[in-house]
């Protein structure tokens, strides 16, 4: 049995939810409990690996495997976990930890936070590219404004957007060890962009197809049966980002709305939740294609087996059909529409590109999230983009 997110929404709590390979999931009222059930030295052992939906079934997945490894060594997850829990502490006893442990021990404390490893990956790297090899060995206590400057001056003004990011996450480091009673100041950092000197750094935004050009490019995607094609597709017509569209599963979509889960939504672990997306008859239609040749649990599987396309394989069709725009500039598009129609009101059309909207008093108040009128809007965009009505505000049959 392989456990899916629509079993766990309808088992009642108390309910154990068996995964495979001793990965369980006990529901409770607000969530449910991953719980990895394995034996060791004869003895049935319970470990508790987090709650859900804090971490997904895949991420579950992953920490069930890491610690399945251990077992094939000899090890007793559950020991050994404790075991690296104190070696954590040890070093964390330590009063002069290096750039490298403090940067390792901020990552940790925000990791849990990140909805996926590509996520995780993308915080590290630009300190691991850039700043690690260069102070990471150097004592906190070394450290001074002069020792960072000189390790952001190759790429301070060549690859500002990385140098921003670095400097940005070198500083959170230093201010955790001061927090936690190093002998290190986050000042540092700004000192450090102070002598480095300003940066004039305009950020050149995602290319976007003009929205008068998509009906057009839209039916040439029509004409196209690969994965890809039905993708982007997908993604013009939904307006969502491609993160999100180009994993979509069957069990996601019930009737006309497609629901995105929590995890593949832009935002930190926790601050976002599930989005319902209206789907018109344009999109419908996309889903009804994709049953046709239905190979595993994904819309858009990848060549590789039951596993969703990447992002360069959706942007590769593109580069074929010699159009510029990128995938996620589909999303200028529709907002650009609307805009230039009237085809919505504001909150609407920021609603139905899954925008925050207002204050949190506000949001604490103004609870919908605009379904029915969103349905009205994605079916004039689905018209538009599919040629069948010039003017948007055309009435809807």
């Amino acid at each position: 049995m392989v456990l899916l997110v629509s079993e766990i929404k309808a088992a009642a709590p108390g309910k154990r939810l068996i995964d495979k390979d001793g990965l369980n999931l006990l529901r409770t009222k607000r969530g449910g409990k991953w719980i990895f059930r394995y034996s060791f030295a004869g003895k049935r052992r319970d470990m508790g690996i987090g709650s859900w939906p804090d971490i997904s079934i895949a991420d579950a997945r992953r920490v069930r495997t890491r610690y399945a490894a251990m077992l094939v060594q000899g090890l007793d997850p559950i020991s050994e976990r404790s075991r690296q829990k104190a070696a954590t502490a040890e070093q964390l006893a330590r009063r002069d930890p290096t750039i490298e442990e403090l940067i390792q021990l901020c990552f940790e404390r925000r990791s849990h936070r990140m909805k996926n490893e590509a996520s995780r990956q993308r915080w590290m790297s630009p300190l691991k590219v850039h700043i690690i090899p260069k102070i990471g060995r150097r004592r906190a206590s070394e450290l001074d404004a002069y020792i960072v400057r000189d390790a952001f001056l190759p790429i301070w003004r060549t690859k500002t957007e990385s140098a921003k990011k670095a400097m940005l996450r070198l500083r959170m480091s230093l201010a955790d060890g001061q927090l936690a009673g190093f002998k290190v100041d986050p000042f540092i950092c700004d000192q450090a962009k102070h002598i480095l000197g300003y940066v004039e750094h305009v950020e050149t935004p995602i290319t976007a197809t003009p929205w008068q050009e998509v009906p057009a490019l839209y039916a040439k995607l029509c004409k196209r049966e690969a994965p890809s094609a039905l993708a982007l597709r997908w993604i013009i017509v939904t307006g969502t980002r491609s993160e999100s569209a180009r994993c979509t599963r069957y069990d996601e979509i019930e009737g006309d709305v497609w629901t995105v889960p929590a995890e593949r939504m832009k935002g930190v672990r926790g601050s976002v939740t599930d989005f319902r997306v209206p789907l018109s008859s344009a999109a419908m239609e996309i889903v009804e294609e994709c049953r046709e040749f239905r190979f595993g649990d994904h819309l858009f599987p990848s060549t590789l087996g039951d596993k969703p396309l990447t992002q360069a394989a959706i942007a590769k069709i593109l580069d074929k059909l010699g159009e510029p725009g990128r995938p996620h500039g589909f999303r200028t598009s529709f907002r650009s529409w609307v805009m230039d129609t009237d085809a919505a009101s504001w909150e609407v059309a920021e609603t139905a590109l899954s925008h925050t909207i207002g204050n949190k008093v506000e949001r604490s108040y103004a609870r919908s999230d605009l379904l029915e009128r969103r349905r009205v809007l994605m079916e004039a965009w689905g018209r538009f983009v599919c040629g069948k009505a010039i003017n948007p505000l055309v009435e809807l049959p």
